[in-house]
């Protein structure tokens, strides 16, 4: 039997004021195996946003919020749990962030949401 990961791909807007918002995509339901990578885009509008960090985080079922990573303003980190797992990019030019995740593990199985800075 192959063990399988069910990941819910989300977008999260801390503040979301002022017409501003994120939406992810896919915004619903992954299935991954083990191994396996998935990719999260993140579509980011009304606000500058070269001007802004934006994150990613996840909470697993029945767990708090873990922060992933961020990139921004030319700068970009991420947890040591990901360490030589997880890429992040930004396209200043689309007001994309994009979420690389490789070699999922089953405690990958999580929302997954991106969120920007505030100022």
């Amino acid at each position: 039997m192959t063990a399988k990961l069910y990941l819910l791909l989300l977008s999260l807007c801390l503040p979301c004021l002022n017409g501003q918002s994120l939406e992810s995509s896919p915004s619903s339901s992954v299935l991954k195996r083990l191994g396996e990578t998935f990719s999260l885009s993140c579509k980011i509008s009304g606000f500058n946003f070269n001007s802004h960090n934006t994150h990613w985080i996840r909470q697993p079922a029945g767990k708090s919020l873990e922060w992933m990573g961020y990139s921004g303003l030319g700068l970009g980190n991420h947890a040591k749990t990901f360490e030589g797992r997880m890429e992040t990019t930004k396209d200043n030019s689309n007001s994309m962030m994009t979420l690389k995740l490789s070699g999922l593990r089953t405690e990958d199985s999580a929302v997954y949401y991106c969120a920007r800075e505030t100022q």
